[in-house]
């Protein structure tokens, strides 16, 4: 396990890079059960993921030396539980922008709540486990894959892609961690200092088939409807043909590709 410090900002100063985990999320979760104090800020890296996980019973694929994997150990003080949302939009950005740096193109999205779509492919999964205490949040572990080098995706997930599949060159994972890392720390600060109008803003402006009608299973029936905004709680708002509208969370709707 290699261990160094690079980033003078909240995210990144303390890196740990390891060379074969099962998950980067459970890695964090293991060494918070064991009384390890995790520095504020820690990136967890991952040259080789072999048991990624997505959400829900989701997996995540990972061809060895590939790709990014990370995890983001945080303790957002300054986040209310009942704001909790406001880091998938902050995440989402920060990798988006990191994409962006690589390939600027308007097909770059965020899907609800927070992949990263390309041409309507998948390039990049988030999944963000919070610890709550009372209206606080404890701690955050945010856990990010990023399909970089992998030319070839084995498992049945339906649309995966890597960035070197868009931009046909071989990309250097240090160089790609460095930038996202400091993606991640604009948006932090953003977020850290108010500026939530400008993450929603930029959230909505960039989210997948937004005011678009299109096909969706919403409780399992197929709906055409739109993407009007975000309720409470970040859930996701639609308007149906006949201007009837739904507010959902993950469990109720599934885009229809």
């Amino acid at each position: 396990m290699q261990k160094m410090a690079v980033f003078n900002s909240v995210i990144g100063d303390h890196i740990i890079t390891l060379q074969s985990i099962g998950s980067t999320n459970e890695y964090l979760q293991a060494e918070i059960k064991k009384g390890v104090d995790i520095v504020d800020g820690t990136v967890i890296v991952a040259r080789h993921q072999f048991a990624g996980k997505g959400l829900e019973t989701n997996k995540w694929e990972s061809a060895p030396g590939k790709n990014l994997i990370l995890s983001v150990f945080l303790k957002p003080a300054f986040l209310k539980a009942q704001d909790q949302f406001m880091l998938n939009k902050m995440v989402s950005l920060s990798v988006l922008d990191f994409i962006n740096s690589i390939s600027t193109t308007t097909s770059n999205k965020v899907k609800w709540p927070n992949d990263i779509y390309m041409d309507d492919k998948k390039v990049s999964g988030i999944l963000i486990n919070n610890t709550i205490g009372g209206n606080d949040i404890l701690f955050s572990i945010i856990g990010i894959g990023i399909n970089v080098n992998q030319q070839a995706f084995e498992s049945d997930a339906p649309n995966p892609v890597s960035l070197t599949q868009i931009v046909n060159i071989e990309l250097e994972l240090d160089r790609c961690l460095n930038s996202l890392i400091s993606f991640l720390n604009i948006r932090y600060q953003q977020m850290k200092s108010s500026e939530i109008q400008k993450i929603n803003t930029d959230y909505l402006n960039s989210l997948y088939r937004y005011n678009e009608y299109h096909f969706f299973y919403f409780n399992n029936c197929k709906i055409k409807a739109r993407i009007i905004g975000l309720g409470e709680y970040g859930k996701l708002k639609l308007i149906r043909e006949d201007q009837s509208t739904i507010e959902c969370d993950m469990k109720e709707i599934q885009f229809i590709l």
